[in-house]
């Protein structure tokens, strides 16, 4: 007696695409680029980790210290009388939080994706690019917060935070954090050369002077305060001043809302140009 052979519905080997929404840019495996980038942080020169931290406390202990002693009390947000270094130290907050993400989200993202060619090689597996975003942007996100939360503390000890609503700082912080790191890596996307990195250091450093970091934005022209108003980073010092004297307003939320539209304009952009630059 022979043996009947099976028969097979050829719709058993159809192959059908994945009905998750965003399954062609989202493996839902971000942590794993997350646990590498921490893996590959633990042999980093510690020299090269605090960088983007040293130099705002160099600049609250000099001139907060030295000048603000010449300067005096000076008047902050909603006509609050408070000292110099009070006055600055929020600002240079912010700027260590820009610091830290776009280092870790221009620099070390440029290097990984033209020389180590290590985004093709995560996208060559499961992964997405929309995993690779989001894992290296928290990455950024990291290194700012734990900036933000250094400079904290240091304030602290310099008796510069006198609301406890100063400590919502950090978390703004972080907010400040992940706008610039979700632009920062989508710049980065285009850049070719190391030279063009030079780019980036050429926006940061007037924004970095400009954006009421250590003068009231009313010793500016009309027009000049338009466009400084303009910068990310003002709204980032504004938010954080506010936020130290704990004087709350409705233009907060202005402040709030032009990060969050950073980070999604930001998150869009890298995750379409890994997929158009390695998924060709």
């Amino acid at each position: 007696m022979s043996a009947s052979i099976p028969t097979v519905d050829h719709k058993d080997l159809t192959l059908t695409g994945s009905k998750r929404p965003f399954a062609a840019l989202y493996g839902r495996n971000a942590k794993s680029v997350i646990q590498r980038g921490l893996l590959a942080t633990k042999t980093s020169n510690a020299s090269i980790m605090i960088s983007g931290f040293v130099e705002p406390v160099l600049y609250l202990l000099s001139m907060g210290i030295g000048l603000g002693s010449i300067v005096g009390d000076v008047t902050g947000p909603g006509g609050h009388s408070m000292s110099y270094a009070a006055y600055i130290a929020p600002a240079l907050l912010a700027v260590s939080a820009m610091n830290g993400a776009i280092y870790d989200s221009t620099m070390n993202v440029f290097f990984k994706m033209n020389y180590a060619k290590l985004y093709q090689n995560m996208l060559y597996t499961s992964l997405g690019p929309l995993d690779v975003a989001i894992g290296e942007i928290f990455l950024a996100l990291l290194r700012g917060f734990m900036y933000a939360t250094g400079f904290t503390i240091i304030m602290w000890f310099m008796g510069l935070i006198t609301h406890p609503a100063g400590l919502l700082m950090v978390p703004a912080a972080v907010l400040i954090a992940f706008g610039f790191a979700s632009i920062g890596m989508g710049i980065t996307s285009y850049l070719k050369t190391f030279q063009q990195l030079d780019w980036i250091t050429f926006v940061m450093l007037p924004m970095f002077l400009f954006s009421a970091t250590f003068y009231p934005l009313s010793v500016y022209p009309q027009a000049i305060q338009w466009f400084i108003q303009a910068m990310p980073l003002w709204h980032g010092v504004e938010l954080l001043r506010q936020l130290s004297i704990g004087y709350f307003t409705p233009g907060m939320l202005v402040h709030v809302g032009y990060f969050v539209v950073m980070i999604v304009v930001g998150v869009t952009l890298t995750t379409r140009r890994l997929r158009a630059l390695f998924l060709r």
